[in-house]
């Protein structure tokens, strides 16, 4: 996975009245979690426009001068009115110990289901995942162009031994539901035959049992 580089200060004073002053200051204060104790840092707010505001997957190496550490971003703060960063939360990576993200998922290719009339839903733009900081994808990229009116690619078709999805194998990542305006295929006419053929069976037994009731 591709790395950001942060660079940053250590923060003295983590009081109310000293982060108010880095806020003013367009910084954001900062937390990494996960070592033997908690690293208080400040960035520029700007420093961080490639983590943030992207659709991808980093990880982020924290440059203090002289420490340099590996993290994640776990959690962010926005202003509600301003949209500025007031905070954000890393948690520190070590090479032998897994953790938990949130990775993208990207449609490849083109829908046949979509093109007949079908409605593509994305129901999953993001799979959580458990793997070693250096197994950790950037991307999952799935292939829809075979994906049919009807047709469904869950989660068991990315499995891999690399990582952990953190979600069942039956779950649904992304499918094509059919709509009125759909265009029926060859393979979906045969199955539209059967269930006609059906039909027509059971409505002379429907007309007989009508006409019993009537008497």
């Amino acid at each position: 996975m591709k790395s950001i580089l942060i660079k940053g200060s250590e923060r003295e004073s983590v009081g109310k009245k000293a982060t108010k002053a880095l806020r003013n200051a367009g910084k954001v204060p900062c937390v990494v979690y996960g070592g033997e104790t908690p690293l208080h840092f400040s960035a520029e707010e700007l420093a961080f426009r490639d983590l943030v505001y992207t659709p991808a997957a980093h990880t982020v190496q924290i440059d203090l001068g002289g420490t340099k550490v590996n993290a994640i971003m776990q959690d962010i703060q926005f202003h509600p009115v301003t949209d500025n960063i007031l905070h954000i939360d890393f948690y520190q990576l070590f090479d032998d110990k897994e953790v938990t993200m949130n990775i993208p998922v990207r449609l490849q290719g083109n829908s046949p289901g979509v093109r007949n009339g079908g409605r593509l839903l994305f129901r999953k733009r993001k799979l959580a995942i458990k793997a070693l900081p250096d197994k950790l994808p950037d991307f999952f990229d799935i292939d829809i162009s075979k994906l049919r009116i009807g047709q469904n690619i869950t989660v068991e078709t990315l499995l891999s031994d690399d990582f952990t999805i953190l979600h069942p194998d039956t779950t649904v990542v992304v499918q094509v539901k059919t709509q009125r305006s759909a265009v029926v295929t060859d393979d979906e006419e045969e199955e539209g035959d059967e269930d006609a053929e059906g039909a027509e069976a059971a409505a002379p037994e429907a007309a007989s049992e009508g006409g019993e009731s009537q008497e």
